[in-house]
C-alpha cells in the first residue's frame, strides 16, 4: 500500500516538474475530462440507433414450448388425465411497412447526428483546454507583474522614508509611496488567488495536478486568418459549421417523423410462417393423439382508423418539424455571428498586440528618462512610480491581447468545423519552456 502511494507521489512530482505544451495538456484532458467522456458515451449510445432500426426490416423468429397436466373427473365416467406437451416455431418477415422504412432512415440520420455531436464535443474540448491553458499563463503574467510592481514600489517607499528622515523630501512623498505599496500588496494577493483558481480549472480538465506550462515566446508573430476574408469565413461557417450540421440533421429527422406518422394509417404486409408439434399423453387408456402443423402465408393488416390518434400524431410531428426549421435558421445566424466575432477578434487582437508592443517599448524609454530626471532633480519619485505603473499596465495588456488573439483564432476555425488537434500542435511552435 505504501509502495503504491509512494509511486503515485513520485509520478505526480515528475509530472509537475516537467513543462507541458498545449498539445500535451490536451491529450491529458481528452483522457480525463468528464464532459468529453459523457459526450463520447452519448456517441456510442447514438450509434446503436441504426441496428435497432435495421431490426425492424428483418425477420423476427420466436420459439414457444409448453407442458401441462390436465385432470378431468365426471359422474358419468371414470377420471381421465393427460399430459400434453408441445412446441411452436414462428416467423414474421415484414414485406411492406412504411413506418419501419422511415424509422430506418431516421436511424441513419441519428447516427450522423451522433457523429456531428461528438465532433462538436471534441472541438469544444480543444477550446476549453486552450482557454484554461492561456488563462493560467495570463494569471501567471499578472502575478509576475504584481510582484515586480510591489518590489519597485517597496524600493521607492524605502527611499522616500530615508529622504524624509534626512530632510530631503516631504512626508507627502512617503504617504504616497505607502499608499501605493498597500495597494500593490492587495493586487498581489488578488493575482495569486486568481492564479490558484485558474490552475484549479485546468486541473479539473486534465484530472491531475497542473504541470509547469510552456509560455508564449515574447517575439512570436501570430498568424492572420487564412483566408483573410471575413465573408468567406461567414459563408463557410453557415455551410459547414457543426451547429448548423446538427440542426440540419435534426430538421431532416423531424421531416422523416412526419412521413413516419403519415404511414401509421397505411396497410402493412407481412410474410408469416409457423410450425407446431403437440404430443397428448393420456393415462386412462384412451387413444393418444399427436399432431403437427405448419403454416405459410401472407398477412395484410390495415388499421385505418385509431380514434383520431394518427391525425393528432401527424400534427404534432409537423409542429416539431417547423420548430426544427426555425432552429436551423437560428443556427445559421449564430454561426455567422460567431464567425464574425472570432474573425474580428483575431484581426483586432493582432493590431492591438502590435500597438501594445510599441507601447511597452515607449513605456520602457519613458521610465528610463524619468529615472534620469529624478537623478538630476527635475522629476519626483511619484513620477517614477507613475512611469513604472504605466509600463506594468502595458506589459499586462500586451500579454492579455496576445492570448485573446490566439483563442479567437482557434474559435474562428471551430466555427467552420476545421479545428483539430493539429492546430494545437501548430500553436506549440509559438511556445517555449518557462525559465
Amino acid at each position: 500500500m505504501h509502495t503504491k502511494f509512494l509511486t503515485a507521489l513520485l509520478l505526480t512530482f515528475a509530472w509537475t516538474a516537467q513543462a507541458a505544451n498545449l498539445s500535451e495538456v490536451y491529450k491529458l484532458a481528452r483522457q480525463h475530462d468528464p464532459v468529453y467522456a459523457a459526450a463520447y458515451a452519448s456517441y456510442k449510445a447514438g450509434l446503436e440507433r441504426l441496428p435497432q432500426t435495421q431490426a425492424l426490416l428483418r425477420p423476427s423468429i420466436g420459439l414457444s414450448a409448453s407442458l401441462r397436466h390436465n385432470q378431468v373427473d365426471t359422474n358419468l365416467s371414470s377420471g381421465t388425465s393427460s399430459n400434453p406437451a408441445g412446441f411452436g416455431l414462428s416467423l414474421q418477415q415484414p414485406l411492406y411497412r412504411k413506418q419501419n422504412l422511415e424509422t430506418y432512415e431516421q436511424g441513419k440520420l441519428q447516427t450522423l447526428l451522433a457523429e456531428s455531436q461528438l465532433k462538436a464535443a471534441e472541438q469544444d474540448l480543444i477550446l476549453r483546454v486552450a482557454r484554461a491553458y492561456f488563462d493560467v499563463l495570463l494569471a501567471q503574467d499578472n502575478l509576475s507583474t504584481s510582484e515586480a510592481q510591489k518590489k519597485a514600489i517597496a524600493e521607492q517607499l524605502a527611499q522616500a522614508k530615508f529622504s524624509f528622515e534626512v530632510g530631503a523630501a516631504t512626508i507627502t512623498d512617503t504617504h504616497e509611496a505607502q499608499a501605493r505599496s498597500d495597494l500593490a500588496s492587495a493586487q498581489e494577493i488578488a493575482a495569486r488567488n486568481d492564479l490558484a483558481v485558474k490552475r484549479q480549472s485546468l486541473e479539473k480538465l486534465i484530472g491531475a495536478v497542473a504541470p509547469k506550462l510552456d509560455i508564449l515566446a515574447s517575439h512570436a508573430k501570430l498568424p492572420a486568418p487564412e483566408p483573410d476574408d471575413i465573408e468567406k469565413w461567414v459563408a463557410h461557417s453557415q455551410e459547414s459549421g457543426l451547429g448548423v450540421a446538427i440542426s440540419r440533421t435534426a430538421e431532416e429527422i423531424a421531416r422523416r417523423e412526419v412521413a413516419k406518422q403519415r404511414a401509421g394509417g397505411l396497410p402493412t404486409l407481412d410474410l408469416v410462417a409457423s410450425y407446431s408439434d403437440t404430443r397428448n399423453g393420456t393415462s386412462s387408456g384412451l387413444t393418444k393423439v399427436d399432431s403437427q402443423s405448419a403454416q405459410l402465408g401472407l398477412e395484410l393488416a390495415w388499421a385505418f382508423y385509431q380514434g383520431g390518434a394518427i391525425e393528432s400524431r401527424i400534427r404534432e410531428a409537423q409542429a416539431n418539424q417547423e420548430k426544427a426549421r426555425f432552429e436551423l435558421d437560428e443556427a445559421r445566424l449564430l454561426a455567422a455571428l460567431d464567425a464574425r466575432n472570432a474573425f474580428l477578434g483575431v484581426a483586432s487582437g493582432n493590431a492591438r498586440s502590435q500597438a501594445l508592443a510599441q507601447a511597452v517599448v515607449s513605456s520602457e524609454s519613458q521610465l528610463q528618462s524619468t529615472k534620469l530626471g529624478l537623478e538630476v532633480g527635475v522629476r519626483t519619485r511619484v513620477d517614477v512610480l507613475n512611469a513604472q505603473q504605466q509600463l506594468f499596465a502595458a506589459q499586462r495588456d500586451l500579454a492579455a491581447a496576445r492570448y485573446e488573439t490566439i483563442k479567437s483564432g482557434l474559435a474562428l476555425k471551430a466555427t467552420a468545423a476545421a479545428l483539430t488537434e493539429a492546430d494545437l500542435a501548430a500553436m506549440d511552435a509559438f511556445l517555449k519552456p518557462a525559465k
